[in-house]
């Protein structure tokens, strides 16, 4: 059986104390085990699968086993595993890569059964106001994540932690996109890369979207996992991409 199958996933934000935690991580267990392992050759995780993730060299966060463990198993039947860095995961470094997930910088173009994808977490991408662009580099600066790295995990945990409790989902506050204003939709129209991507696929949003842009391209926003289990699949064989929630496929 040919593996024709591609997933993507964002912005699943586990470990987030917002509604119900446990539930959303056994609805994303419940995904995972759902992937016909045999038919699918890639899952994409576009970022923020957690909602705070920082690891040291010798201590990562701790729980998540049921996840990893699905994520192996299918990796152990042959499925590639890839992720992008979210803007709440950003401090992933090598444990990722240790397990076999690939670890993707954004925008990523690449050839997924003969069309061409540019993904990514979104974040960052496009006319960013500054103070984002300013937040955005102080996670991403290598010295400060050193320092950091030198604070005791308990503390530097806590910290992170607070930090993710102060977030617009952990205050509940409702995400507007806008196409007419979303830096990311400048980002895809505006995109000059070669070969011209087919489709564009991001997160970070947290709201469902599919717009077709003047250059011919088609842009997916991924809705976070607060209240459903929202994914994209891709059918090789159809050319065809599905907005799903849960076990569901809608084609498009």
């Amino acid at each position: 059986m040919s593996r024709h199958l591609t997933y993507f996933v964002s912005d699943v934000h586990l470990g987030l104390d917002y509604k119900d935690p446990a539930a959303r991580e056994a609805r994303f267990v419940d995904f995972l085990r759902s992937i016909p392992a045999a038919e699918t050759e890639s899952l994409y995780m576009l970022g923020d699968i957690w909602d705070f993730w920082y690891e040291y060299r010798d201590v990562v966060p701790k729980g998540y086993v049921r996840v990893f463990s699905a994520l192996m198993d299918l990796r152990d039947a042959g499925v590639r595993l890839y992720f992008f860095k979210g803007n709440h995961d950003v401090w992933a470094y090598s444990y990722f890569e240790s397990l076999g997930i690939k670890i993707l910088a954004q925008p990523h173009v690449t050839a997924i059964g003969g069309r061409t994808f540019c993904l990514g977490h979104g974040d960052g991408l496009g006319p960013c106001p500054f103070g984002y662009r300013l937040l955005r580099a102080v996670f991403h600066n290598r010295i400060l994540q050193a320092l950091f790295s030198c604070l005791h995990p308990w503390l530097a945990f806590r910290l992170g932690e607070n930090w993710s409790r102060h977030s617009r989902l952990a205050r509940g506050r409702e995400y507007v996109f806008d196409p007419a204003t979303a830096p990311i939709v400048r980002f895809a129209e505006d995109f000059a890369g070669d070969p011209r991507p087919d489709f564009f696929i991001f997160g970070h949003y947290h709201a469902q979207a599919e717009l077709r842009l003047d250059n011919g391209a088609v842009l997916y926003m991924l809705k976070d996992w607060m209240d459903g289990s929202p994914y994209l699949l891709f059918d090789a064989t159809s050319g065809l991409i599905s907005t799903c929630s849960g076990h569901s496929q809608n084609r498009e």
